[in-house]
This record gives structure tokens, C-alpha cells and sequence, in this order.
């Protein structure tokens, strides 16, 4: 079983700058994908970014060049910078992680606000 723990999200002004970590804990697969989704109301989850135990990173267009997700494989925690932050930002995020078997989890959810 694995638990994931995140944190870091508030309420922000548009431009303004956050940033989401998610600490894995239990039985940690030295092989995974960690990444960020995200879930605004209304709408269907959708995927932010995701980082490979390697290094290897995928954003969704919307995000490029504002958001960057970076890794600390010793702490099993994934972050996620945000900044330029958007109304449309505004949203529930959600850290998934994923072994090479398809097993996945995902953490509780944390709440990220952009005021315009």
C-alpha cells in the first residue's frame, strides 16, 4: 500500500506563485511515475504534469512554461512549482502515483484558489 500526502495549496492572486508537494510513503517502488492532476468544478480531472523516477517530465500545454514538477526520489516527494498563476488554475489538485504494473494511487486532494 502506498500513502500520499500533499500540501501547499491557498489562495493566491492571479500572478502570483504556489507550490504543491506530495510525500509517498509505504511500499515505494523505485520504478514509478509521480504526477499532478488537477479538477476544477464541473469538469474532468486532467493532468498537470508527471515526472518519472528517471527525470523525465510531460506538462499539459496549459502549463508550459509556468508550472515545473521536480522530484527528491530519496524523500519519495514530488513537487510542483506553479507561478504566473491564473484564474483558470483555480482548482482541486491531485497527486497520482503509478508503478511500471499499473498500480496506482492517489492522494486526498488539495485546493488551489487563483483570484483575478
Amino acid at each position: 500500500q502506498v500513502q500520499l500526502v500533499e500540501s501547499g495549496g491557498g489562495l493566491v492572486q492571479a500572478g502570483g506563485s504556489l507550490r504543491l508537494s506530495c510525500a509517498a510513503s509505504g511500499s515505494i517502488s523505485s520504478i514509478n511515475v509521480m504526477g499532478w492532476y488537477r479538477q476544477a468544478p464541473g469538469k474532468q480531472r486532467e493532468l498537470v504534469a508527471s515526472i518519472t523516477s528517471g527525470g523525465s517530465t510531460n506538462y499539459a500545454d496549459s502549463v508550459k512554461g509556468r508550472f515545473t514538477i521536480s522530484r527528491n526520489n530519496a524523500k519519495n516527494t514530488v513537487y510542483l512549482q506553479m507561478n504566473s498563476l491564473k484564474p483558470e488554475d483555480t482548482a482541486v489538485y491531485y497527486c497520482r502515483y503509478r508503478r511500471p504494473d499499473g498500480n496506482e494511487h492517489w492522494g486526498q486532494g488539495t485546493q488551489v484558489t487563483v483570484s483575478s
